[in-house]
C-alpha cells in the first residue's frame, strides 16, 4: 500500500493495491477489491468489493467498476465505459451471487462502450466506442455497433493469394500450385480451372494433388454474414477448405503469427495442418464452403479454448525444439 500513490482527495479503504499503482482525485474504491501493481485508476471512478483487477491496468475517467468483473493484465478500459452486473435489475433488489464479466489480458474496451454481465472479452479483443457488447468477445477480435459486431481481428493482416499466371501451376498435370502462407503449415493450393463456353469445370483427385486422402465431407451454408463459426483447432485432424460460392475469411493462427485469408473462389482450397487456430467469418450471403477432413469426427480432436490452444501449442513447438 504504501508504494502505491493515492490522491488526496481519493477514498481507498482497500489493503489491496499493488505497487507503483496511482489512484488519482475523487476515484472510489471500497474494501474488498484488489488492485494489481502498476495500474492507473483515473479521476471519478469507482471500484466495488467482489473486484480484481491484474497489472498494468488503465480505467480512464467515469467508470464504474461493479462486483464481479475480473480485469486481467494490460487491459485498458476507456472514459465511461460502462460494465453491467445485474441482467434484470430492480430496485432495492440484489442478486445473492453477481453473474462474472471477464475482461481477458491485452483487451481494450472503447469510450462509452456498454458491456453486458457474465459475458467474456477475449484476450487482446478491441471494444469499440460506444458499442454494446451482449455476447461474448473471440479472443484478437475487433467489435463495434449495437448489439457489437466483428468486423475485424486485431493483427491479422491480410494475404495475396497467388495469382493464376504467377502460382505456377502444373498444366496438363491436373495438379494444384501449393502457396505457402505465413502461418506454420497452412497453404493456398490452387487447383486449374478450365472455362469454356459451356460453363466451367475444376477437379480435385484423391491421392494426387490433395495433401491428405478425405474421410469426411461437410459444408456449410446459408450462414449469417454477423456469425463465426470455427474458433478452434484440432490436435491432429487435417482440412482442406473450399469456398464453393460467394465468399468467406479465415483467420489462421499458429500461437506466434496471425494472418486473415479471403476465399472467394472455387479454386483455391485453404490447408489447414493440426495444431492451427481458425476462425470462418464474413460469409457472404451466397458463401457455400465446403470441408475436406483427414479422418471422421473426433470431439476429443478439439481445442475449444484460445489459452488451452496456446499451451499446448507452445508445448508441442518446445518439444520439436
Amino acid at each position: 500500500m504504501s508504494d502505491s500513490f493515492r490522491h488526496p482527495q481519493a477514498l481507498v479503504e482497500s489493503q489491496h493495491i499493488g505497487r507503483g499503482t496511482r489512484i488519482w482525485a475523487f476515484a472510489h474504491v471500497l474494501p474488498g477489491a484488489v488492485i494489481g501493481d502498476d495500474c492507473n485508476i483515473c479521476d471519478h471512478t469507482f471500484i466495488e468489493n467482489d473486484v480484481v483487477i491484474g497489472n498494468r491496468v488503465t480505467i480512464k475517467c467515469g467508470v464504474q467498476v461493479w462486483d464481479g468483473l475480473r480485469i486481467e493484465d494490460d487491459v485498458f478500459v476507456g472514459p465511461n465505459a460502462t460494465f453491467t452486473n445485474d441482467p434484470m435489475p430492480r430496485s432495492r433488489q440484489h442478486l445473492r451471487e453477481y453473474p462474472t464479466t471477464t475482461i481477458r489480458r491485452g483487451a481494450s474496451v472503447g469510450a462509452n462502450a456498454t458491456i453486458l454481465p457474465g459475458i467474456t472479452i477475449g484476450q487482446n479483443a478491441m471494444v469499440g466506442a460506444g458499442a454494446v457488447v451482449t455476447r461474448s468477445v473471440p479472443p484478437h477480435a475487433v467489435v463495434v455497433g449495437n448489439p457489437a459486431r466483428i468486423v475485424r481481428y486485431a493483427g491479422s493482416g491480410g494475404v495475396d493469394v497467388a495469382a493464376p499466371e504467377s502460382a505456377h501451376l502444373q498444366v496438363g498435370t491436373g495438379l494444384p500450385s501449393v502457396q505457402q502462407l505465413g502461418v506454420r503449415g497452412v497453404a493456398i493450393h490452387r487447383a486449374p480451372l478450365i472455362k469454356d463456353m459451356r460453363g466451367n469445370l475444376l477437379a480435385r483427385e484423391v491421392e494426387r494433388g490433395l495433401p491428405f486422402v478425405p474421410k469426411r465431407v461437410f459444408s456449410v451454408f446459408a450462414v449469417p454474414s454477423k456469425e463465426v463459426r470455427g474458433a478452434h483447432a484440432h490436435r491432429a485432424l487435417e482440412q482442406l477448405l473450399i469456398c464453393l460460392t460467394g465468399s468467406v475469411s479465415v483467420v489462421v493462427d499458429d500461437a506466434v503469427n496471425r494472418l486473415e485469408v479471403v476465399l472467394d473462389s472455387p479454386d483455391l482450397a485453404l490447408y489447414l495442418p493440426p495444431m492451427v487456430w481458425a476462425i470462418q467469418y464474413k460469409y457472404a450471403a451466397d458463401a457455400a464452403l465446403l470441408v475436406l477432413a483427414s479422418d471422421v469426427y473426433d470431439p476429443n480432436d478439439y481445442i475449444r479454448d484460445y489459452d488451452q490452444f496456446l499451451e499446448e501449442r507452445r508445448a508441442l513447438d518446445a518439444r520439436r525444439g
